[in-house]
């Protein structure tokens, strides 16, 4: 096999360079760098540049180690659950009809590429406009550390669903079955302990690392012999392994790879293709429709008795064209379904959507909280475990966030708060296992605006707030609630770098607590005691 470093073009480092100087621009301005990548596409677009072998290398395999990992934090029984599988079964039947009825009442106008369209053809174009990103989703899910959010949970889960729909279109439109053999896939299942005996030894390093891509790429190579999408085996063979001890520590470790590799995926969707006007013009009409498309989520996740906030949050993770849509336009275009010129359509509207809900990430909060009475009234009755009310009155101090740091710190503060003491982990397995060993801990997402509105009394008599959420951004969004409910305690953080420290004491954080620093100094201390006894 030809190693690919043979098919890096002249060109290739220097459309890389400039994917980065845009992204650095746009980072500057306070929006996500995947924004600069998506723009340098365009620009690159426009002046005739070609992606090339090289970065279509990287996108490919940037995608499939976003497919892996999200498996390895994927549990099967999450997709089970009514709020997943009947909001994507729902909600992909409701905005393929929609999208269809728009695209069938231009087409009795004389509009270039909707004129004269049929009924089949406008079906093929509505359900590739049901689905949303999962490239952009999870990206923007892993720089807030929400992915094991009950939000995140629930995106992902109705995500994967539709990846599912995905690959039947694919089968049934090429009129390509999975090869008889697909049937033995089932044997990984028991043969997933062998991968575990494996996992075991690999260790703590760049084995652990290299593990990783290997079996990524085995997984995806695995199913496309057999007839399946080969992102499908990624995915697959990250959930096998989501159930092992190291399964979050191999996700950690492969993230900076695959922010990497998902650059030459954002770079070569701007360069895909060349919109002409009445290609940009049919993409802003699409973009018209996103905020229903939005609302329709919204609505669903209510309905399946989600809180507002919750439902807001999960809706605007999914508030975005998919890349999907051009792996459907490929399709048609390649049946004579359609003309070449709608590959820029999707291409165009998928952008467009990217730059539109990138921004609404940093101010969903602000929005539903101005508008939180008026949603609040979609919200059932009822609720969903882990969203019921909660009576913390009689609590003094709360850590937020129950990794190491947070499980530490929880077991340092015992002594002085006793019964006074809870708490607030993101993902429900960690939180269950807390429970197990005797400490008060809720599952909960303590950037959430209406945490607090699950237990009205507890910010009366609280003393304390310790931050130890697994980014610096979710410390920030947490430390702004409590401000904006009208927190007048302590609050205490921890940090990685100076500049998180300055900004954290910049909206009122009264201590951080710089873990490289002081587990420095924790250990010099240490030997500086045991050599004095000794």
């Amino acid at each position: 096999m030809e190693s690919q470093l043979f098919n890096i073009q002249h060109s290739d480092p220097l459309w890389i360079a400039i994917a980065f100087a845009s992204g650095l621009l746009i980072k500057k301005v306070g929006l996500p760098p995947l924004i600069g990548f998506l723009a340098a596409g365009f620009v690159l677009n426009s002046l005739d540049a070609q992606s090339g072998e090289f970065l279509d290398a990287l996108a490919n395999l940037g995608i499939t180690l976003l497919l892996f990992s999200i498996g390895l934090k994927l549990k099967l029984s999450s997709l089970a659950k009514p709020e997943v599988w009947g909001v994507a079964t729902l909600h992909m039947a409701a905005v393929t009809l929609l999208m269809a009825g728009i695209v069938l009442l231009f087409s009795y106008t004389s509009l270039p590429l909707l004129s004269g369209l049929d009924f089949e053809t406008a079906l093929i174009i509505g359900f590739a406009l049901s689905f949303s990103s999962t490239v952009f989703a999870v990206k923007v899910l892993d720089e807030l550390g929400a992915t094991s959010s009950m939000n995140g949970r629930i995106s992902i889960g109705v995500l994967v669903m539709q990846d599912i729909a995905a690959v039947v279109f694919i089968a049934v439109s090429m009129g390509k079955l999975p090869s008889p053999f697909a049937i033995g896939l089932f044997a990984l299942i028991p043969l997933r302990h062998l991968i575990y005996k494996l996992f075991n030894i690999v260790g703590h390093g760049e084995l652990l690392i290299l593990f990783g891509i290997m079996i990524a790429l085995v997984g995806s190579a695995l199913f496309e012999s057999v007839g399946v999408k080969a992102d499908v085996g990624a995915l697959v063979f990250g959930m096998l392994l989501a159930n092992h001890p190291k399964a979050n520590e191999l996700a950690k470790a492969l993230l900076g790879f695959k922010e990497l590799f998902l650059i030459g995926f954002f770079l070569s969707v701007g360069m895909a293709a060349m919109p002409g006007w009445a290609e940009v013009f049919i993409a802003i009409l699409f973009i018209l429709v996103l905020p229903l498309k939005v609302a329709m989520y919204f609505g669903l996740f209510s309905l399946f008795k989600l809180r507002a906030s919750t439902s807001w949050r999960t809706s605007l993770n999914l508030a975005n064209y998919s890349e999907f849509g051009l792996i459907v336009g490929a399709i048609a275009i390649s049946s004579d379904w359609l003309p070449k010129e709608w590959i820029s359509v999707f291409a165009v509207v998928m952008s467009l959507s990217f730059i539109l809900s990138a921004p609404l990430v940093n101010v969903r909060d602000k929005i539903y909280l101005s508008y939180r009475p008026w949603l609040k009234r979609f919200e059932r009755s009822k609720r969903l475990s882990g969203e019921e009310n909660l009576d913390l009155a009689h609590v003094k101090a709360v850590v937020l966030g129950m990794g190491r740091m947070g499980v530490a710190a929880y077991n340092a503060m015992r002594q002085d708060y006793e019964t006074h003491l809870v708490g607030f982990e993101i993902d429900e397995d960690k939180a269950k296992k807390d429970v197990e060993a005797g400490m008060n801990v809720i599952c909960g997402d303590a950037t959430n605006p209406d945490i607090w509105g699950r237990a009205p009394d507890l910010l009366d008599g609280l003393e304390w707030v310790l931050l130890t959420l697994p980014t610096h951004q979710a410390n920030m969004n947490a430390a702004t609630r409590l401000k904006e409910m009208g927190y007048t305690g302590s609050i205490a953080a921890t940090t990685k770098y100076p500049d998180e420290e300055d900004a954290l004491k910049a909206i009122g954080v009264n201590h951080t607590f710089n873990i490289y620093t002081e587990a420095g100094l924790g250990f010099a201390n240490e030997l500086h005691t045991f050599a004095i006894n000794k």
